[in-house]
Parts: structure tokens; C-alpha cells; sequence
């Protein structure tokens, strides 16, 4: 079975090619993204450890993880995040190979791994492939704009915290352009994925 790394910019269209090959080509999609958010739910062991290791203040009243008071944490804190990354990314990994393997069990030929920091935390050297989205500098920032409801200093501000797209896309065994229309979009997956299948 083929392993497919998905990664991309924010808001350069990730999860619209997710998307589309979900629905299209009816390829299982595993989103470490929610994955990341179901290993904190509430009654989850890495919550009490989230609780234990930054205090109460990141629980919420219904007992949920307060994520905008644990990003305030540790933002520019490098070892408070390398405290929560330690808690939360083995049982991320641990997650998307359960995934894999329920994947591989039902025969399927390839599955997707898609993932918001997929190069930053090295992962995608697990994937037989790499799959990057990318779009133009202005294109990004309207989307984000308009998809967050966020002005533009503090969009640029969010665009400028993440590894640079070129960086990204230096690594990738293919990149989808994201620059026009939806079924632009769809014509590019088309084209990538039946490269990735051949290759």
C-alpha cells in the first residue's frame, strides 16, 4: 500500500484536495489534524497530562481543552511546546499508524496521511510520497482573510509563524498549484494522483 504524505500552507487549499480525493477518487483520508484533537479529548490520559503539566487554566468549564489559553502558553515558549509535543505527538503517530493499518487490512492501494506540519515534525520522511499545496502569496493571504474573518496584519502575522511554502515545496515529490477555480483544482488531483498511482 502507498503512503501518501498531504501537506501544504495555511489555507492554500489542503483540505479542498483532501477533499476531493475523498469524494472523487474514494481514497481513505486520514487527518492527523483531527486525530491531534480526538488524543486531548476529555477522559483522554494526554489531557490530564496536558492539565498536570500547565494547570487548570487549560481546561475549560466543560472540561475540554482550552486551546486558545494553551497556544498563549506556549507560542514563544520553546520548552513549554516541546513539553506538549512530547505529551501529544507519540500518541499522534501512534493514532495515523492504527489507521495505516486498518488501511492496509482492507486492501486498499493507497491512503493519505494529510497533516498541517507534516514537514516540520519530520513525518513525512514515514510517506512513500509527498504531496504539497501551494498557491500565490496574495491568493493565501485573501483566503485566510476572508475564510478567518482576521484583518491583514494579523493574517500576514499567521502566514509569516509558518515554514516558509518554498521550503515545503523543495521537499515535495509533486506540488498542486491551488491558483484558480475549483474544478482547476479538481484537474490538477486528477493529474497528481494518477502520477502518484504510476509511479
Amino acid at each position: 500500500m502507498k503512503q501518501i504524505g498531504l501537506t501544504g500552507g495555511i489555507a492554500t487549499g489542503k483540505s479542498a484536495v483532501a477533499e476531493i480525493l475523498r469524494d472523487e477518487f474514494r481514497v481513505s483520508v486520514i487527518d492527523a489534524d483531527q486525530l491531534a484533537r480526538d488524543v486531548v479529548a476529555p477522559g483522554r490520559p494526554a489531557l490530564q497530562e496536558i492539565q498536570d503539566r500547565f494547570g487548570s487554566q487549560v481546561i475549560q468549564e466543560d472540561g475540554s481543552l482550552n486551546r486558545k489559553a494553551l497556544g498563549g502558553l506556549v507560542m514563544a515558549n520553546e520548552p513549554a511546546r516541546a513539553a506538549l509535543n512530547a505529551i501529544t505527538h507519540p500518541r499522534i503517530f501512534q493514532a495515523i499508524r492504527d489507521s495505516l493499518q486498518r488501511c492496509e487490512e482492507r486492501g486498499e492501494a493507497a491512503t493519505v496521511i494529510e497533516a498541517a506540519l507534516m514537514v516540520e515534525t519530520g513525518s513525512y520522511k514515514a510517506y512513500d510520497f509527498l504531496l504539497v499545496v501551494d498557491c500565490k502569496p496574495d491568493l493565501q493571504l485573501d483566503r485566510l482573510m476572508a475564510r478567518n474573518q482576521m484583518d491583514e496584519a494579523t493574517a500576514k502575522q499567521w502566514i509569516s509563524s509558518q515554514m516558509p511554502l518554498a521550503e515545503k515545496r523543495a521537499l515535495a515529490d509533486l506540488v498542486i498549484s491551488n491558483n484558480g477555480s475549483l474544478e482547476e483544482l479538481r484537474l490538477a488531483v486528477r493529474d497528481a494522483w494518477s502520477t502518484l498511482l504510476n509511479e
